[in-house]
């Protein structure tokens, strides 16, 4: 990643391999360009990210000699000027700007958002609270910050991450069980016990006839009948 800082727009452009990843609105000194001592003016020219100061401190966290006081602040509260949630402190590298990090210009929030835009600081890069929050996230220690007087440089946007969304399933085949054959029911009869049942039946048959009464003629007369021989 790589930052570059236009006094002109007065904006932040977050580079990566040469494409735009993301722009944001700062404000630069309202005493001009320049690194000298005692005169709270932006230096120009290439800088690096020398430390990162408020990884866990809340949005609005005031910061006193690079040290959270406990105190935090909403956007615009009247009255205050504090340096405030993230403080990313630059290192010059070159002559014009040699004497940055003596001097603590950093890039960090402040509570005056509504000057954002325009040239109100005292030598730092002033961004909004959630875009400081955002630029921290994103620089590591040694990226490269260049402060130039004129406009940002026209670069292609980055393209956006490829995300992989495929859900990859695997799908194990079940083996397939065969069923038991199924066994003769206990309480089924065998083909000896339906023998057995059907002339027990028959005996009953035979046994209820011979009890019955003789049938009646046509005339009422009994009619007994005959015994085979």
């Amino acid at each position: 990643m790589r930052v570059v800082i236009s006094v002109r727009d007065q904006k932040l452009m977050l580079l990566e391999n040469g494409a735009k990843v993301a722009t944001y609105p700062v404000s630069t000194s309202k005493f001009g360009l320049g690194d000298f001592l005692g005169r709270m003016t932006t230096p120009l020219g290439y800088l690096m990210v020398a430390q990162k100061i408020g990884d866990n401190a809340p949005v609005g966290a005031v910061f006193h000699n690079r040290r959270f006081t406990g105190e935090i602040l909403a956007p615009n509260s009247p009255g205050r000027d504090p340096v405030i949630t993230r403080i990313i402190w630059l290192r010059g590298l070159e002559a014009q700007n040699a004497l940055a990090f003596h001097r603590c210009i950093y890039i960090h929030g402040t509570p005056e958002e509504k000057t954002i835009g325009q040239p109100a600081s005292y030598g730092c890069i002033r961004m909004k609270s959630s875009d400081i929050a955002a630029l921290y996230n994103q620089v590591q220690l040694g990226a490269i910050v260049q402060i130039v007087p004129d406009r940002l440089p026209k670069v292609p946007k980055a393209s956006p991450a490829r995300t992989n969304n495929t859900l990859t399933v695997q799908v194990e085949k079940s083996k397939i069980q065969e069923q038991p054959a199924s066994t003769p029911d206990s309480g089924s009869l065998t083909l000896e016990q339906m023998r057995m049942a059907g002339a027990l039946a028959a005996e009953r048959q035979k046994s209820q006839a011979r009890k019955a009464p003789p049938a009646p003629n046509k005339d009422g007369a009994i009619v007994q009948n005959s015994p085979r021989t």
